[in-house]
């Protein structure tokens, strides 16, 4: 049987993979963040039945000793685990480097000595900064608009010379903006339902006419799935996107009309990037993915929307609403 170990299989997108994983009959290796109090993230909310079949390793993506451990014995790697909020990374970039750089070195280095079969490797469509055209391909240039980016955009080019170099079985899985349950109040959609959930009738935003391709996240972890079932897709780098967009203004629009019409938007100066960091558009192709694998959104906005408004109605007291969430 297939044994697939997940970095960062604690956090939003990687929860729901392992509990997909899972839910397939794979067994499933669950790499966490080492803390004090063993606090296994989201993994924490899973259920007993599913996670009775992961086995969780807890570790630190930055030491290169504790990932090789932690990769022996699987046939796949999916790696997630990275650092991601924006602007974290414009007063903190080394941890960025770290973490989003050696980290991906670190199971590289480690997929090569151990031989490991399959290694897909997570990106994000910040890489292309704003779009110089739409949809945005795979061949679409890269821009490191802020620190962040620029470190995804360093993995990814090792990832690729390793694949080059060395002929490894790698692939670049490259999501668009996701969404759903659990998602990381930093994000948009969460920052705009959370205040919308705690009563408050001003939202504090920052920029509202940028646009963004969101993905449910079931949607996106079918296409891991989907991506690392195909050999077609090694070497290759592939968009996780819907093809279409919606600006934060419209976005942020509709969450008050279902949640509480009577809300108005703000701008908060402290949420806005500089003005040369602001990516204003993101718009994936999905036909490179759609013609080397099955994969396919399952998912329409408006169900998407539902689902995750209903899990912060019934998780509001795990975020901090009154706050800006970096």
């Amino acid at each position: 049987m297939t044994k697939i170990l997940i970095t960062g299989a604690d956090g939003f997108i990687g929860s729901h993979l392992t509990e997909e994983l899972v839910k397939s009959g794979m067994k499933v290796k669950a790499f966490t963040h080492y803390n004090s109090f063993n606090t296994w993230g989201w993994l924490d909310t899973l259920s007993k039945e599913t996670m009775k079949d992961v086995e969780v390793f807890p570790g630190d993506i930055r030491d290169p000793n504790g990932v090789r451990e932690a990769m022996k014995g699987v046939n796949e790697v999916f790696h997630l685990a990275a650092l991601i909020a924006i602007p974290f990374s414009y007063h903190s970039p080394d941890t960025y480097v770290d973490t989003n750089i050696k980290g991906t070195l670190n199971v590289l280095q480690a997929a090569r000595d151990l031989e490991t079969s399959r290694v897909l490797i997570t990106s994000t469509s910040e890489v292309y900064g704003t779009a110089q055209y739409v949809p945005i391909d795979e061949k679409h240039p890269y821009q490191g608009q802020s620190p962040y980016s620029a470190t995804k955009i360093g993995g990814d080019r090792l990832a690729e010379s390793f694949y080059r170099s060395f002929d490894m079985p790698i692939t670049i899985v490259r999501p668009f903006n996701t969404y759903g349950p659990r998602q990381s109040a930093r994000a948009i959609i969460p920052t705009i339902i959370t205040q919308l959930l705690a009563g408050k009738e001003q939202i504090q935003l920052g920029s509202l006419s940028p646009t963004r391709d969101f993905n449910y996240v079931k949607d996106t972890v079918n296409g891991f799935i989907e991506i690392a079932k195909s050999e077609s897709t090694i070497g290759e780098e592939l968009n996780i996107a819907t093809q279409q967009e919606i600006s934060i203004g419209e976005l942020a629009n509709e969450l008050i009309r279902q949640i509480n019409p009577n809300a108005k938007v703000i701008c908060d100066e402290q949420r806005l990037r500089p003005e040369k960091s602001e990516v204003n558009r993101l718009l994936g192709s999905n036909e490179k993915i759609k013609r080397l694998t099955s994969w396919e959104p399952h998912y329409t906005f408006e169900q998407g929307i539902t689902e995750t408004i209903e899990f912060f109605r019934c998780n509001l007291d795990k975020y901090k609403t009154d706050i800006y969430n970096l």
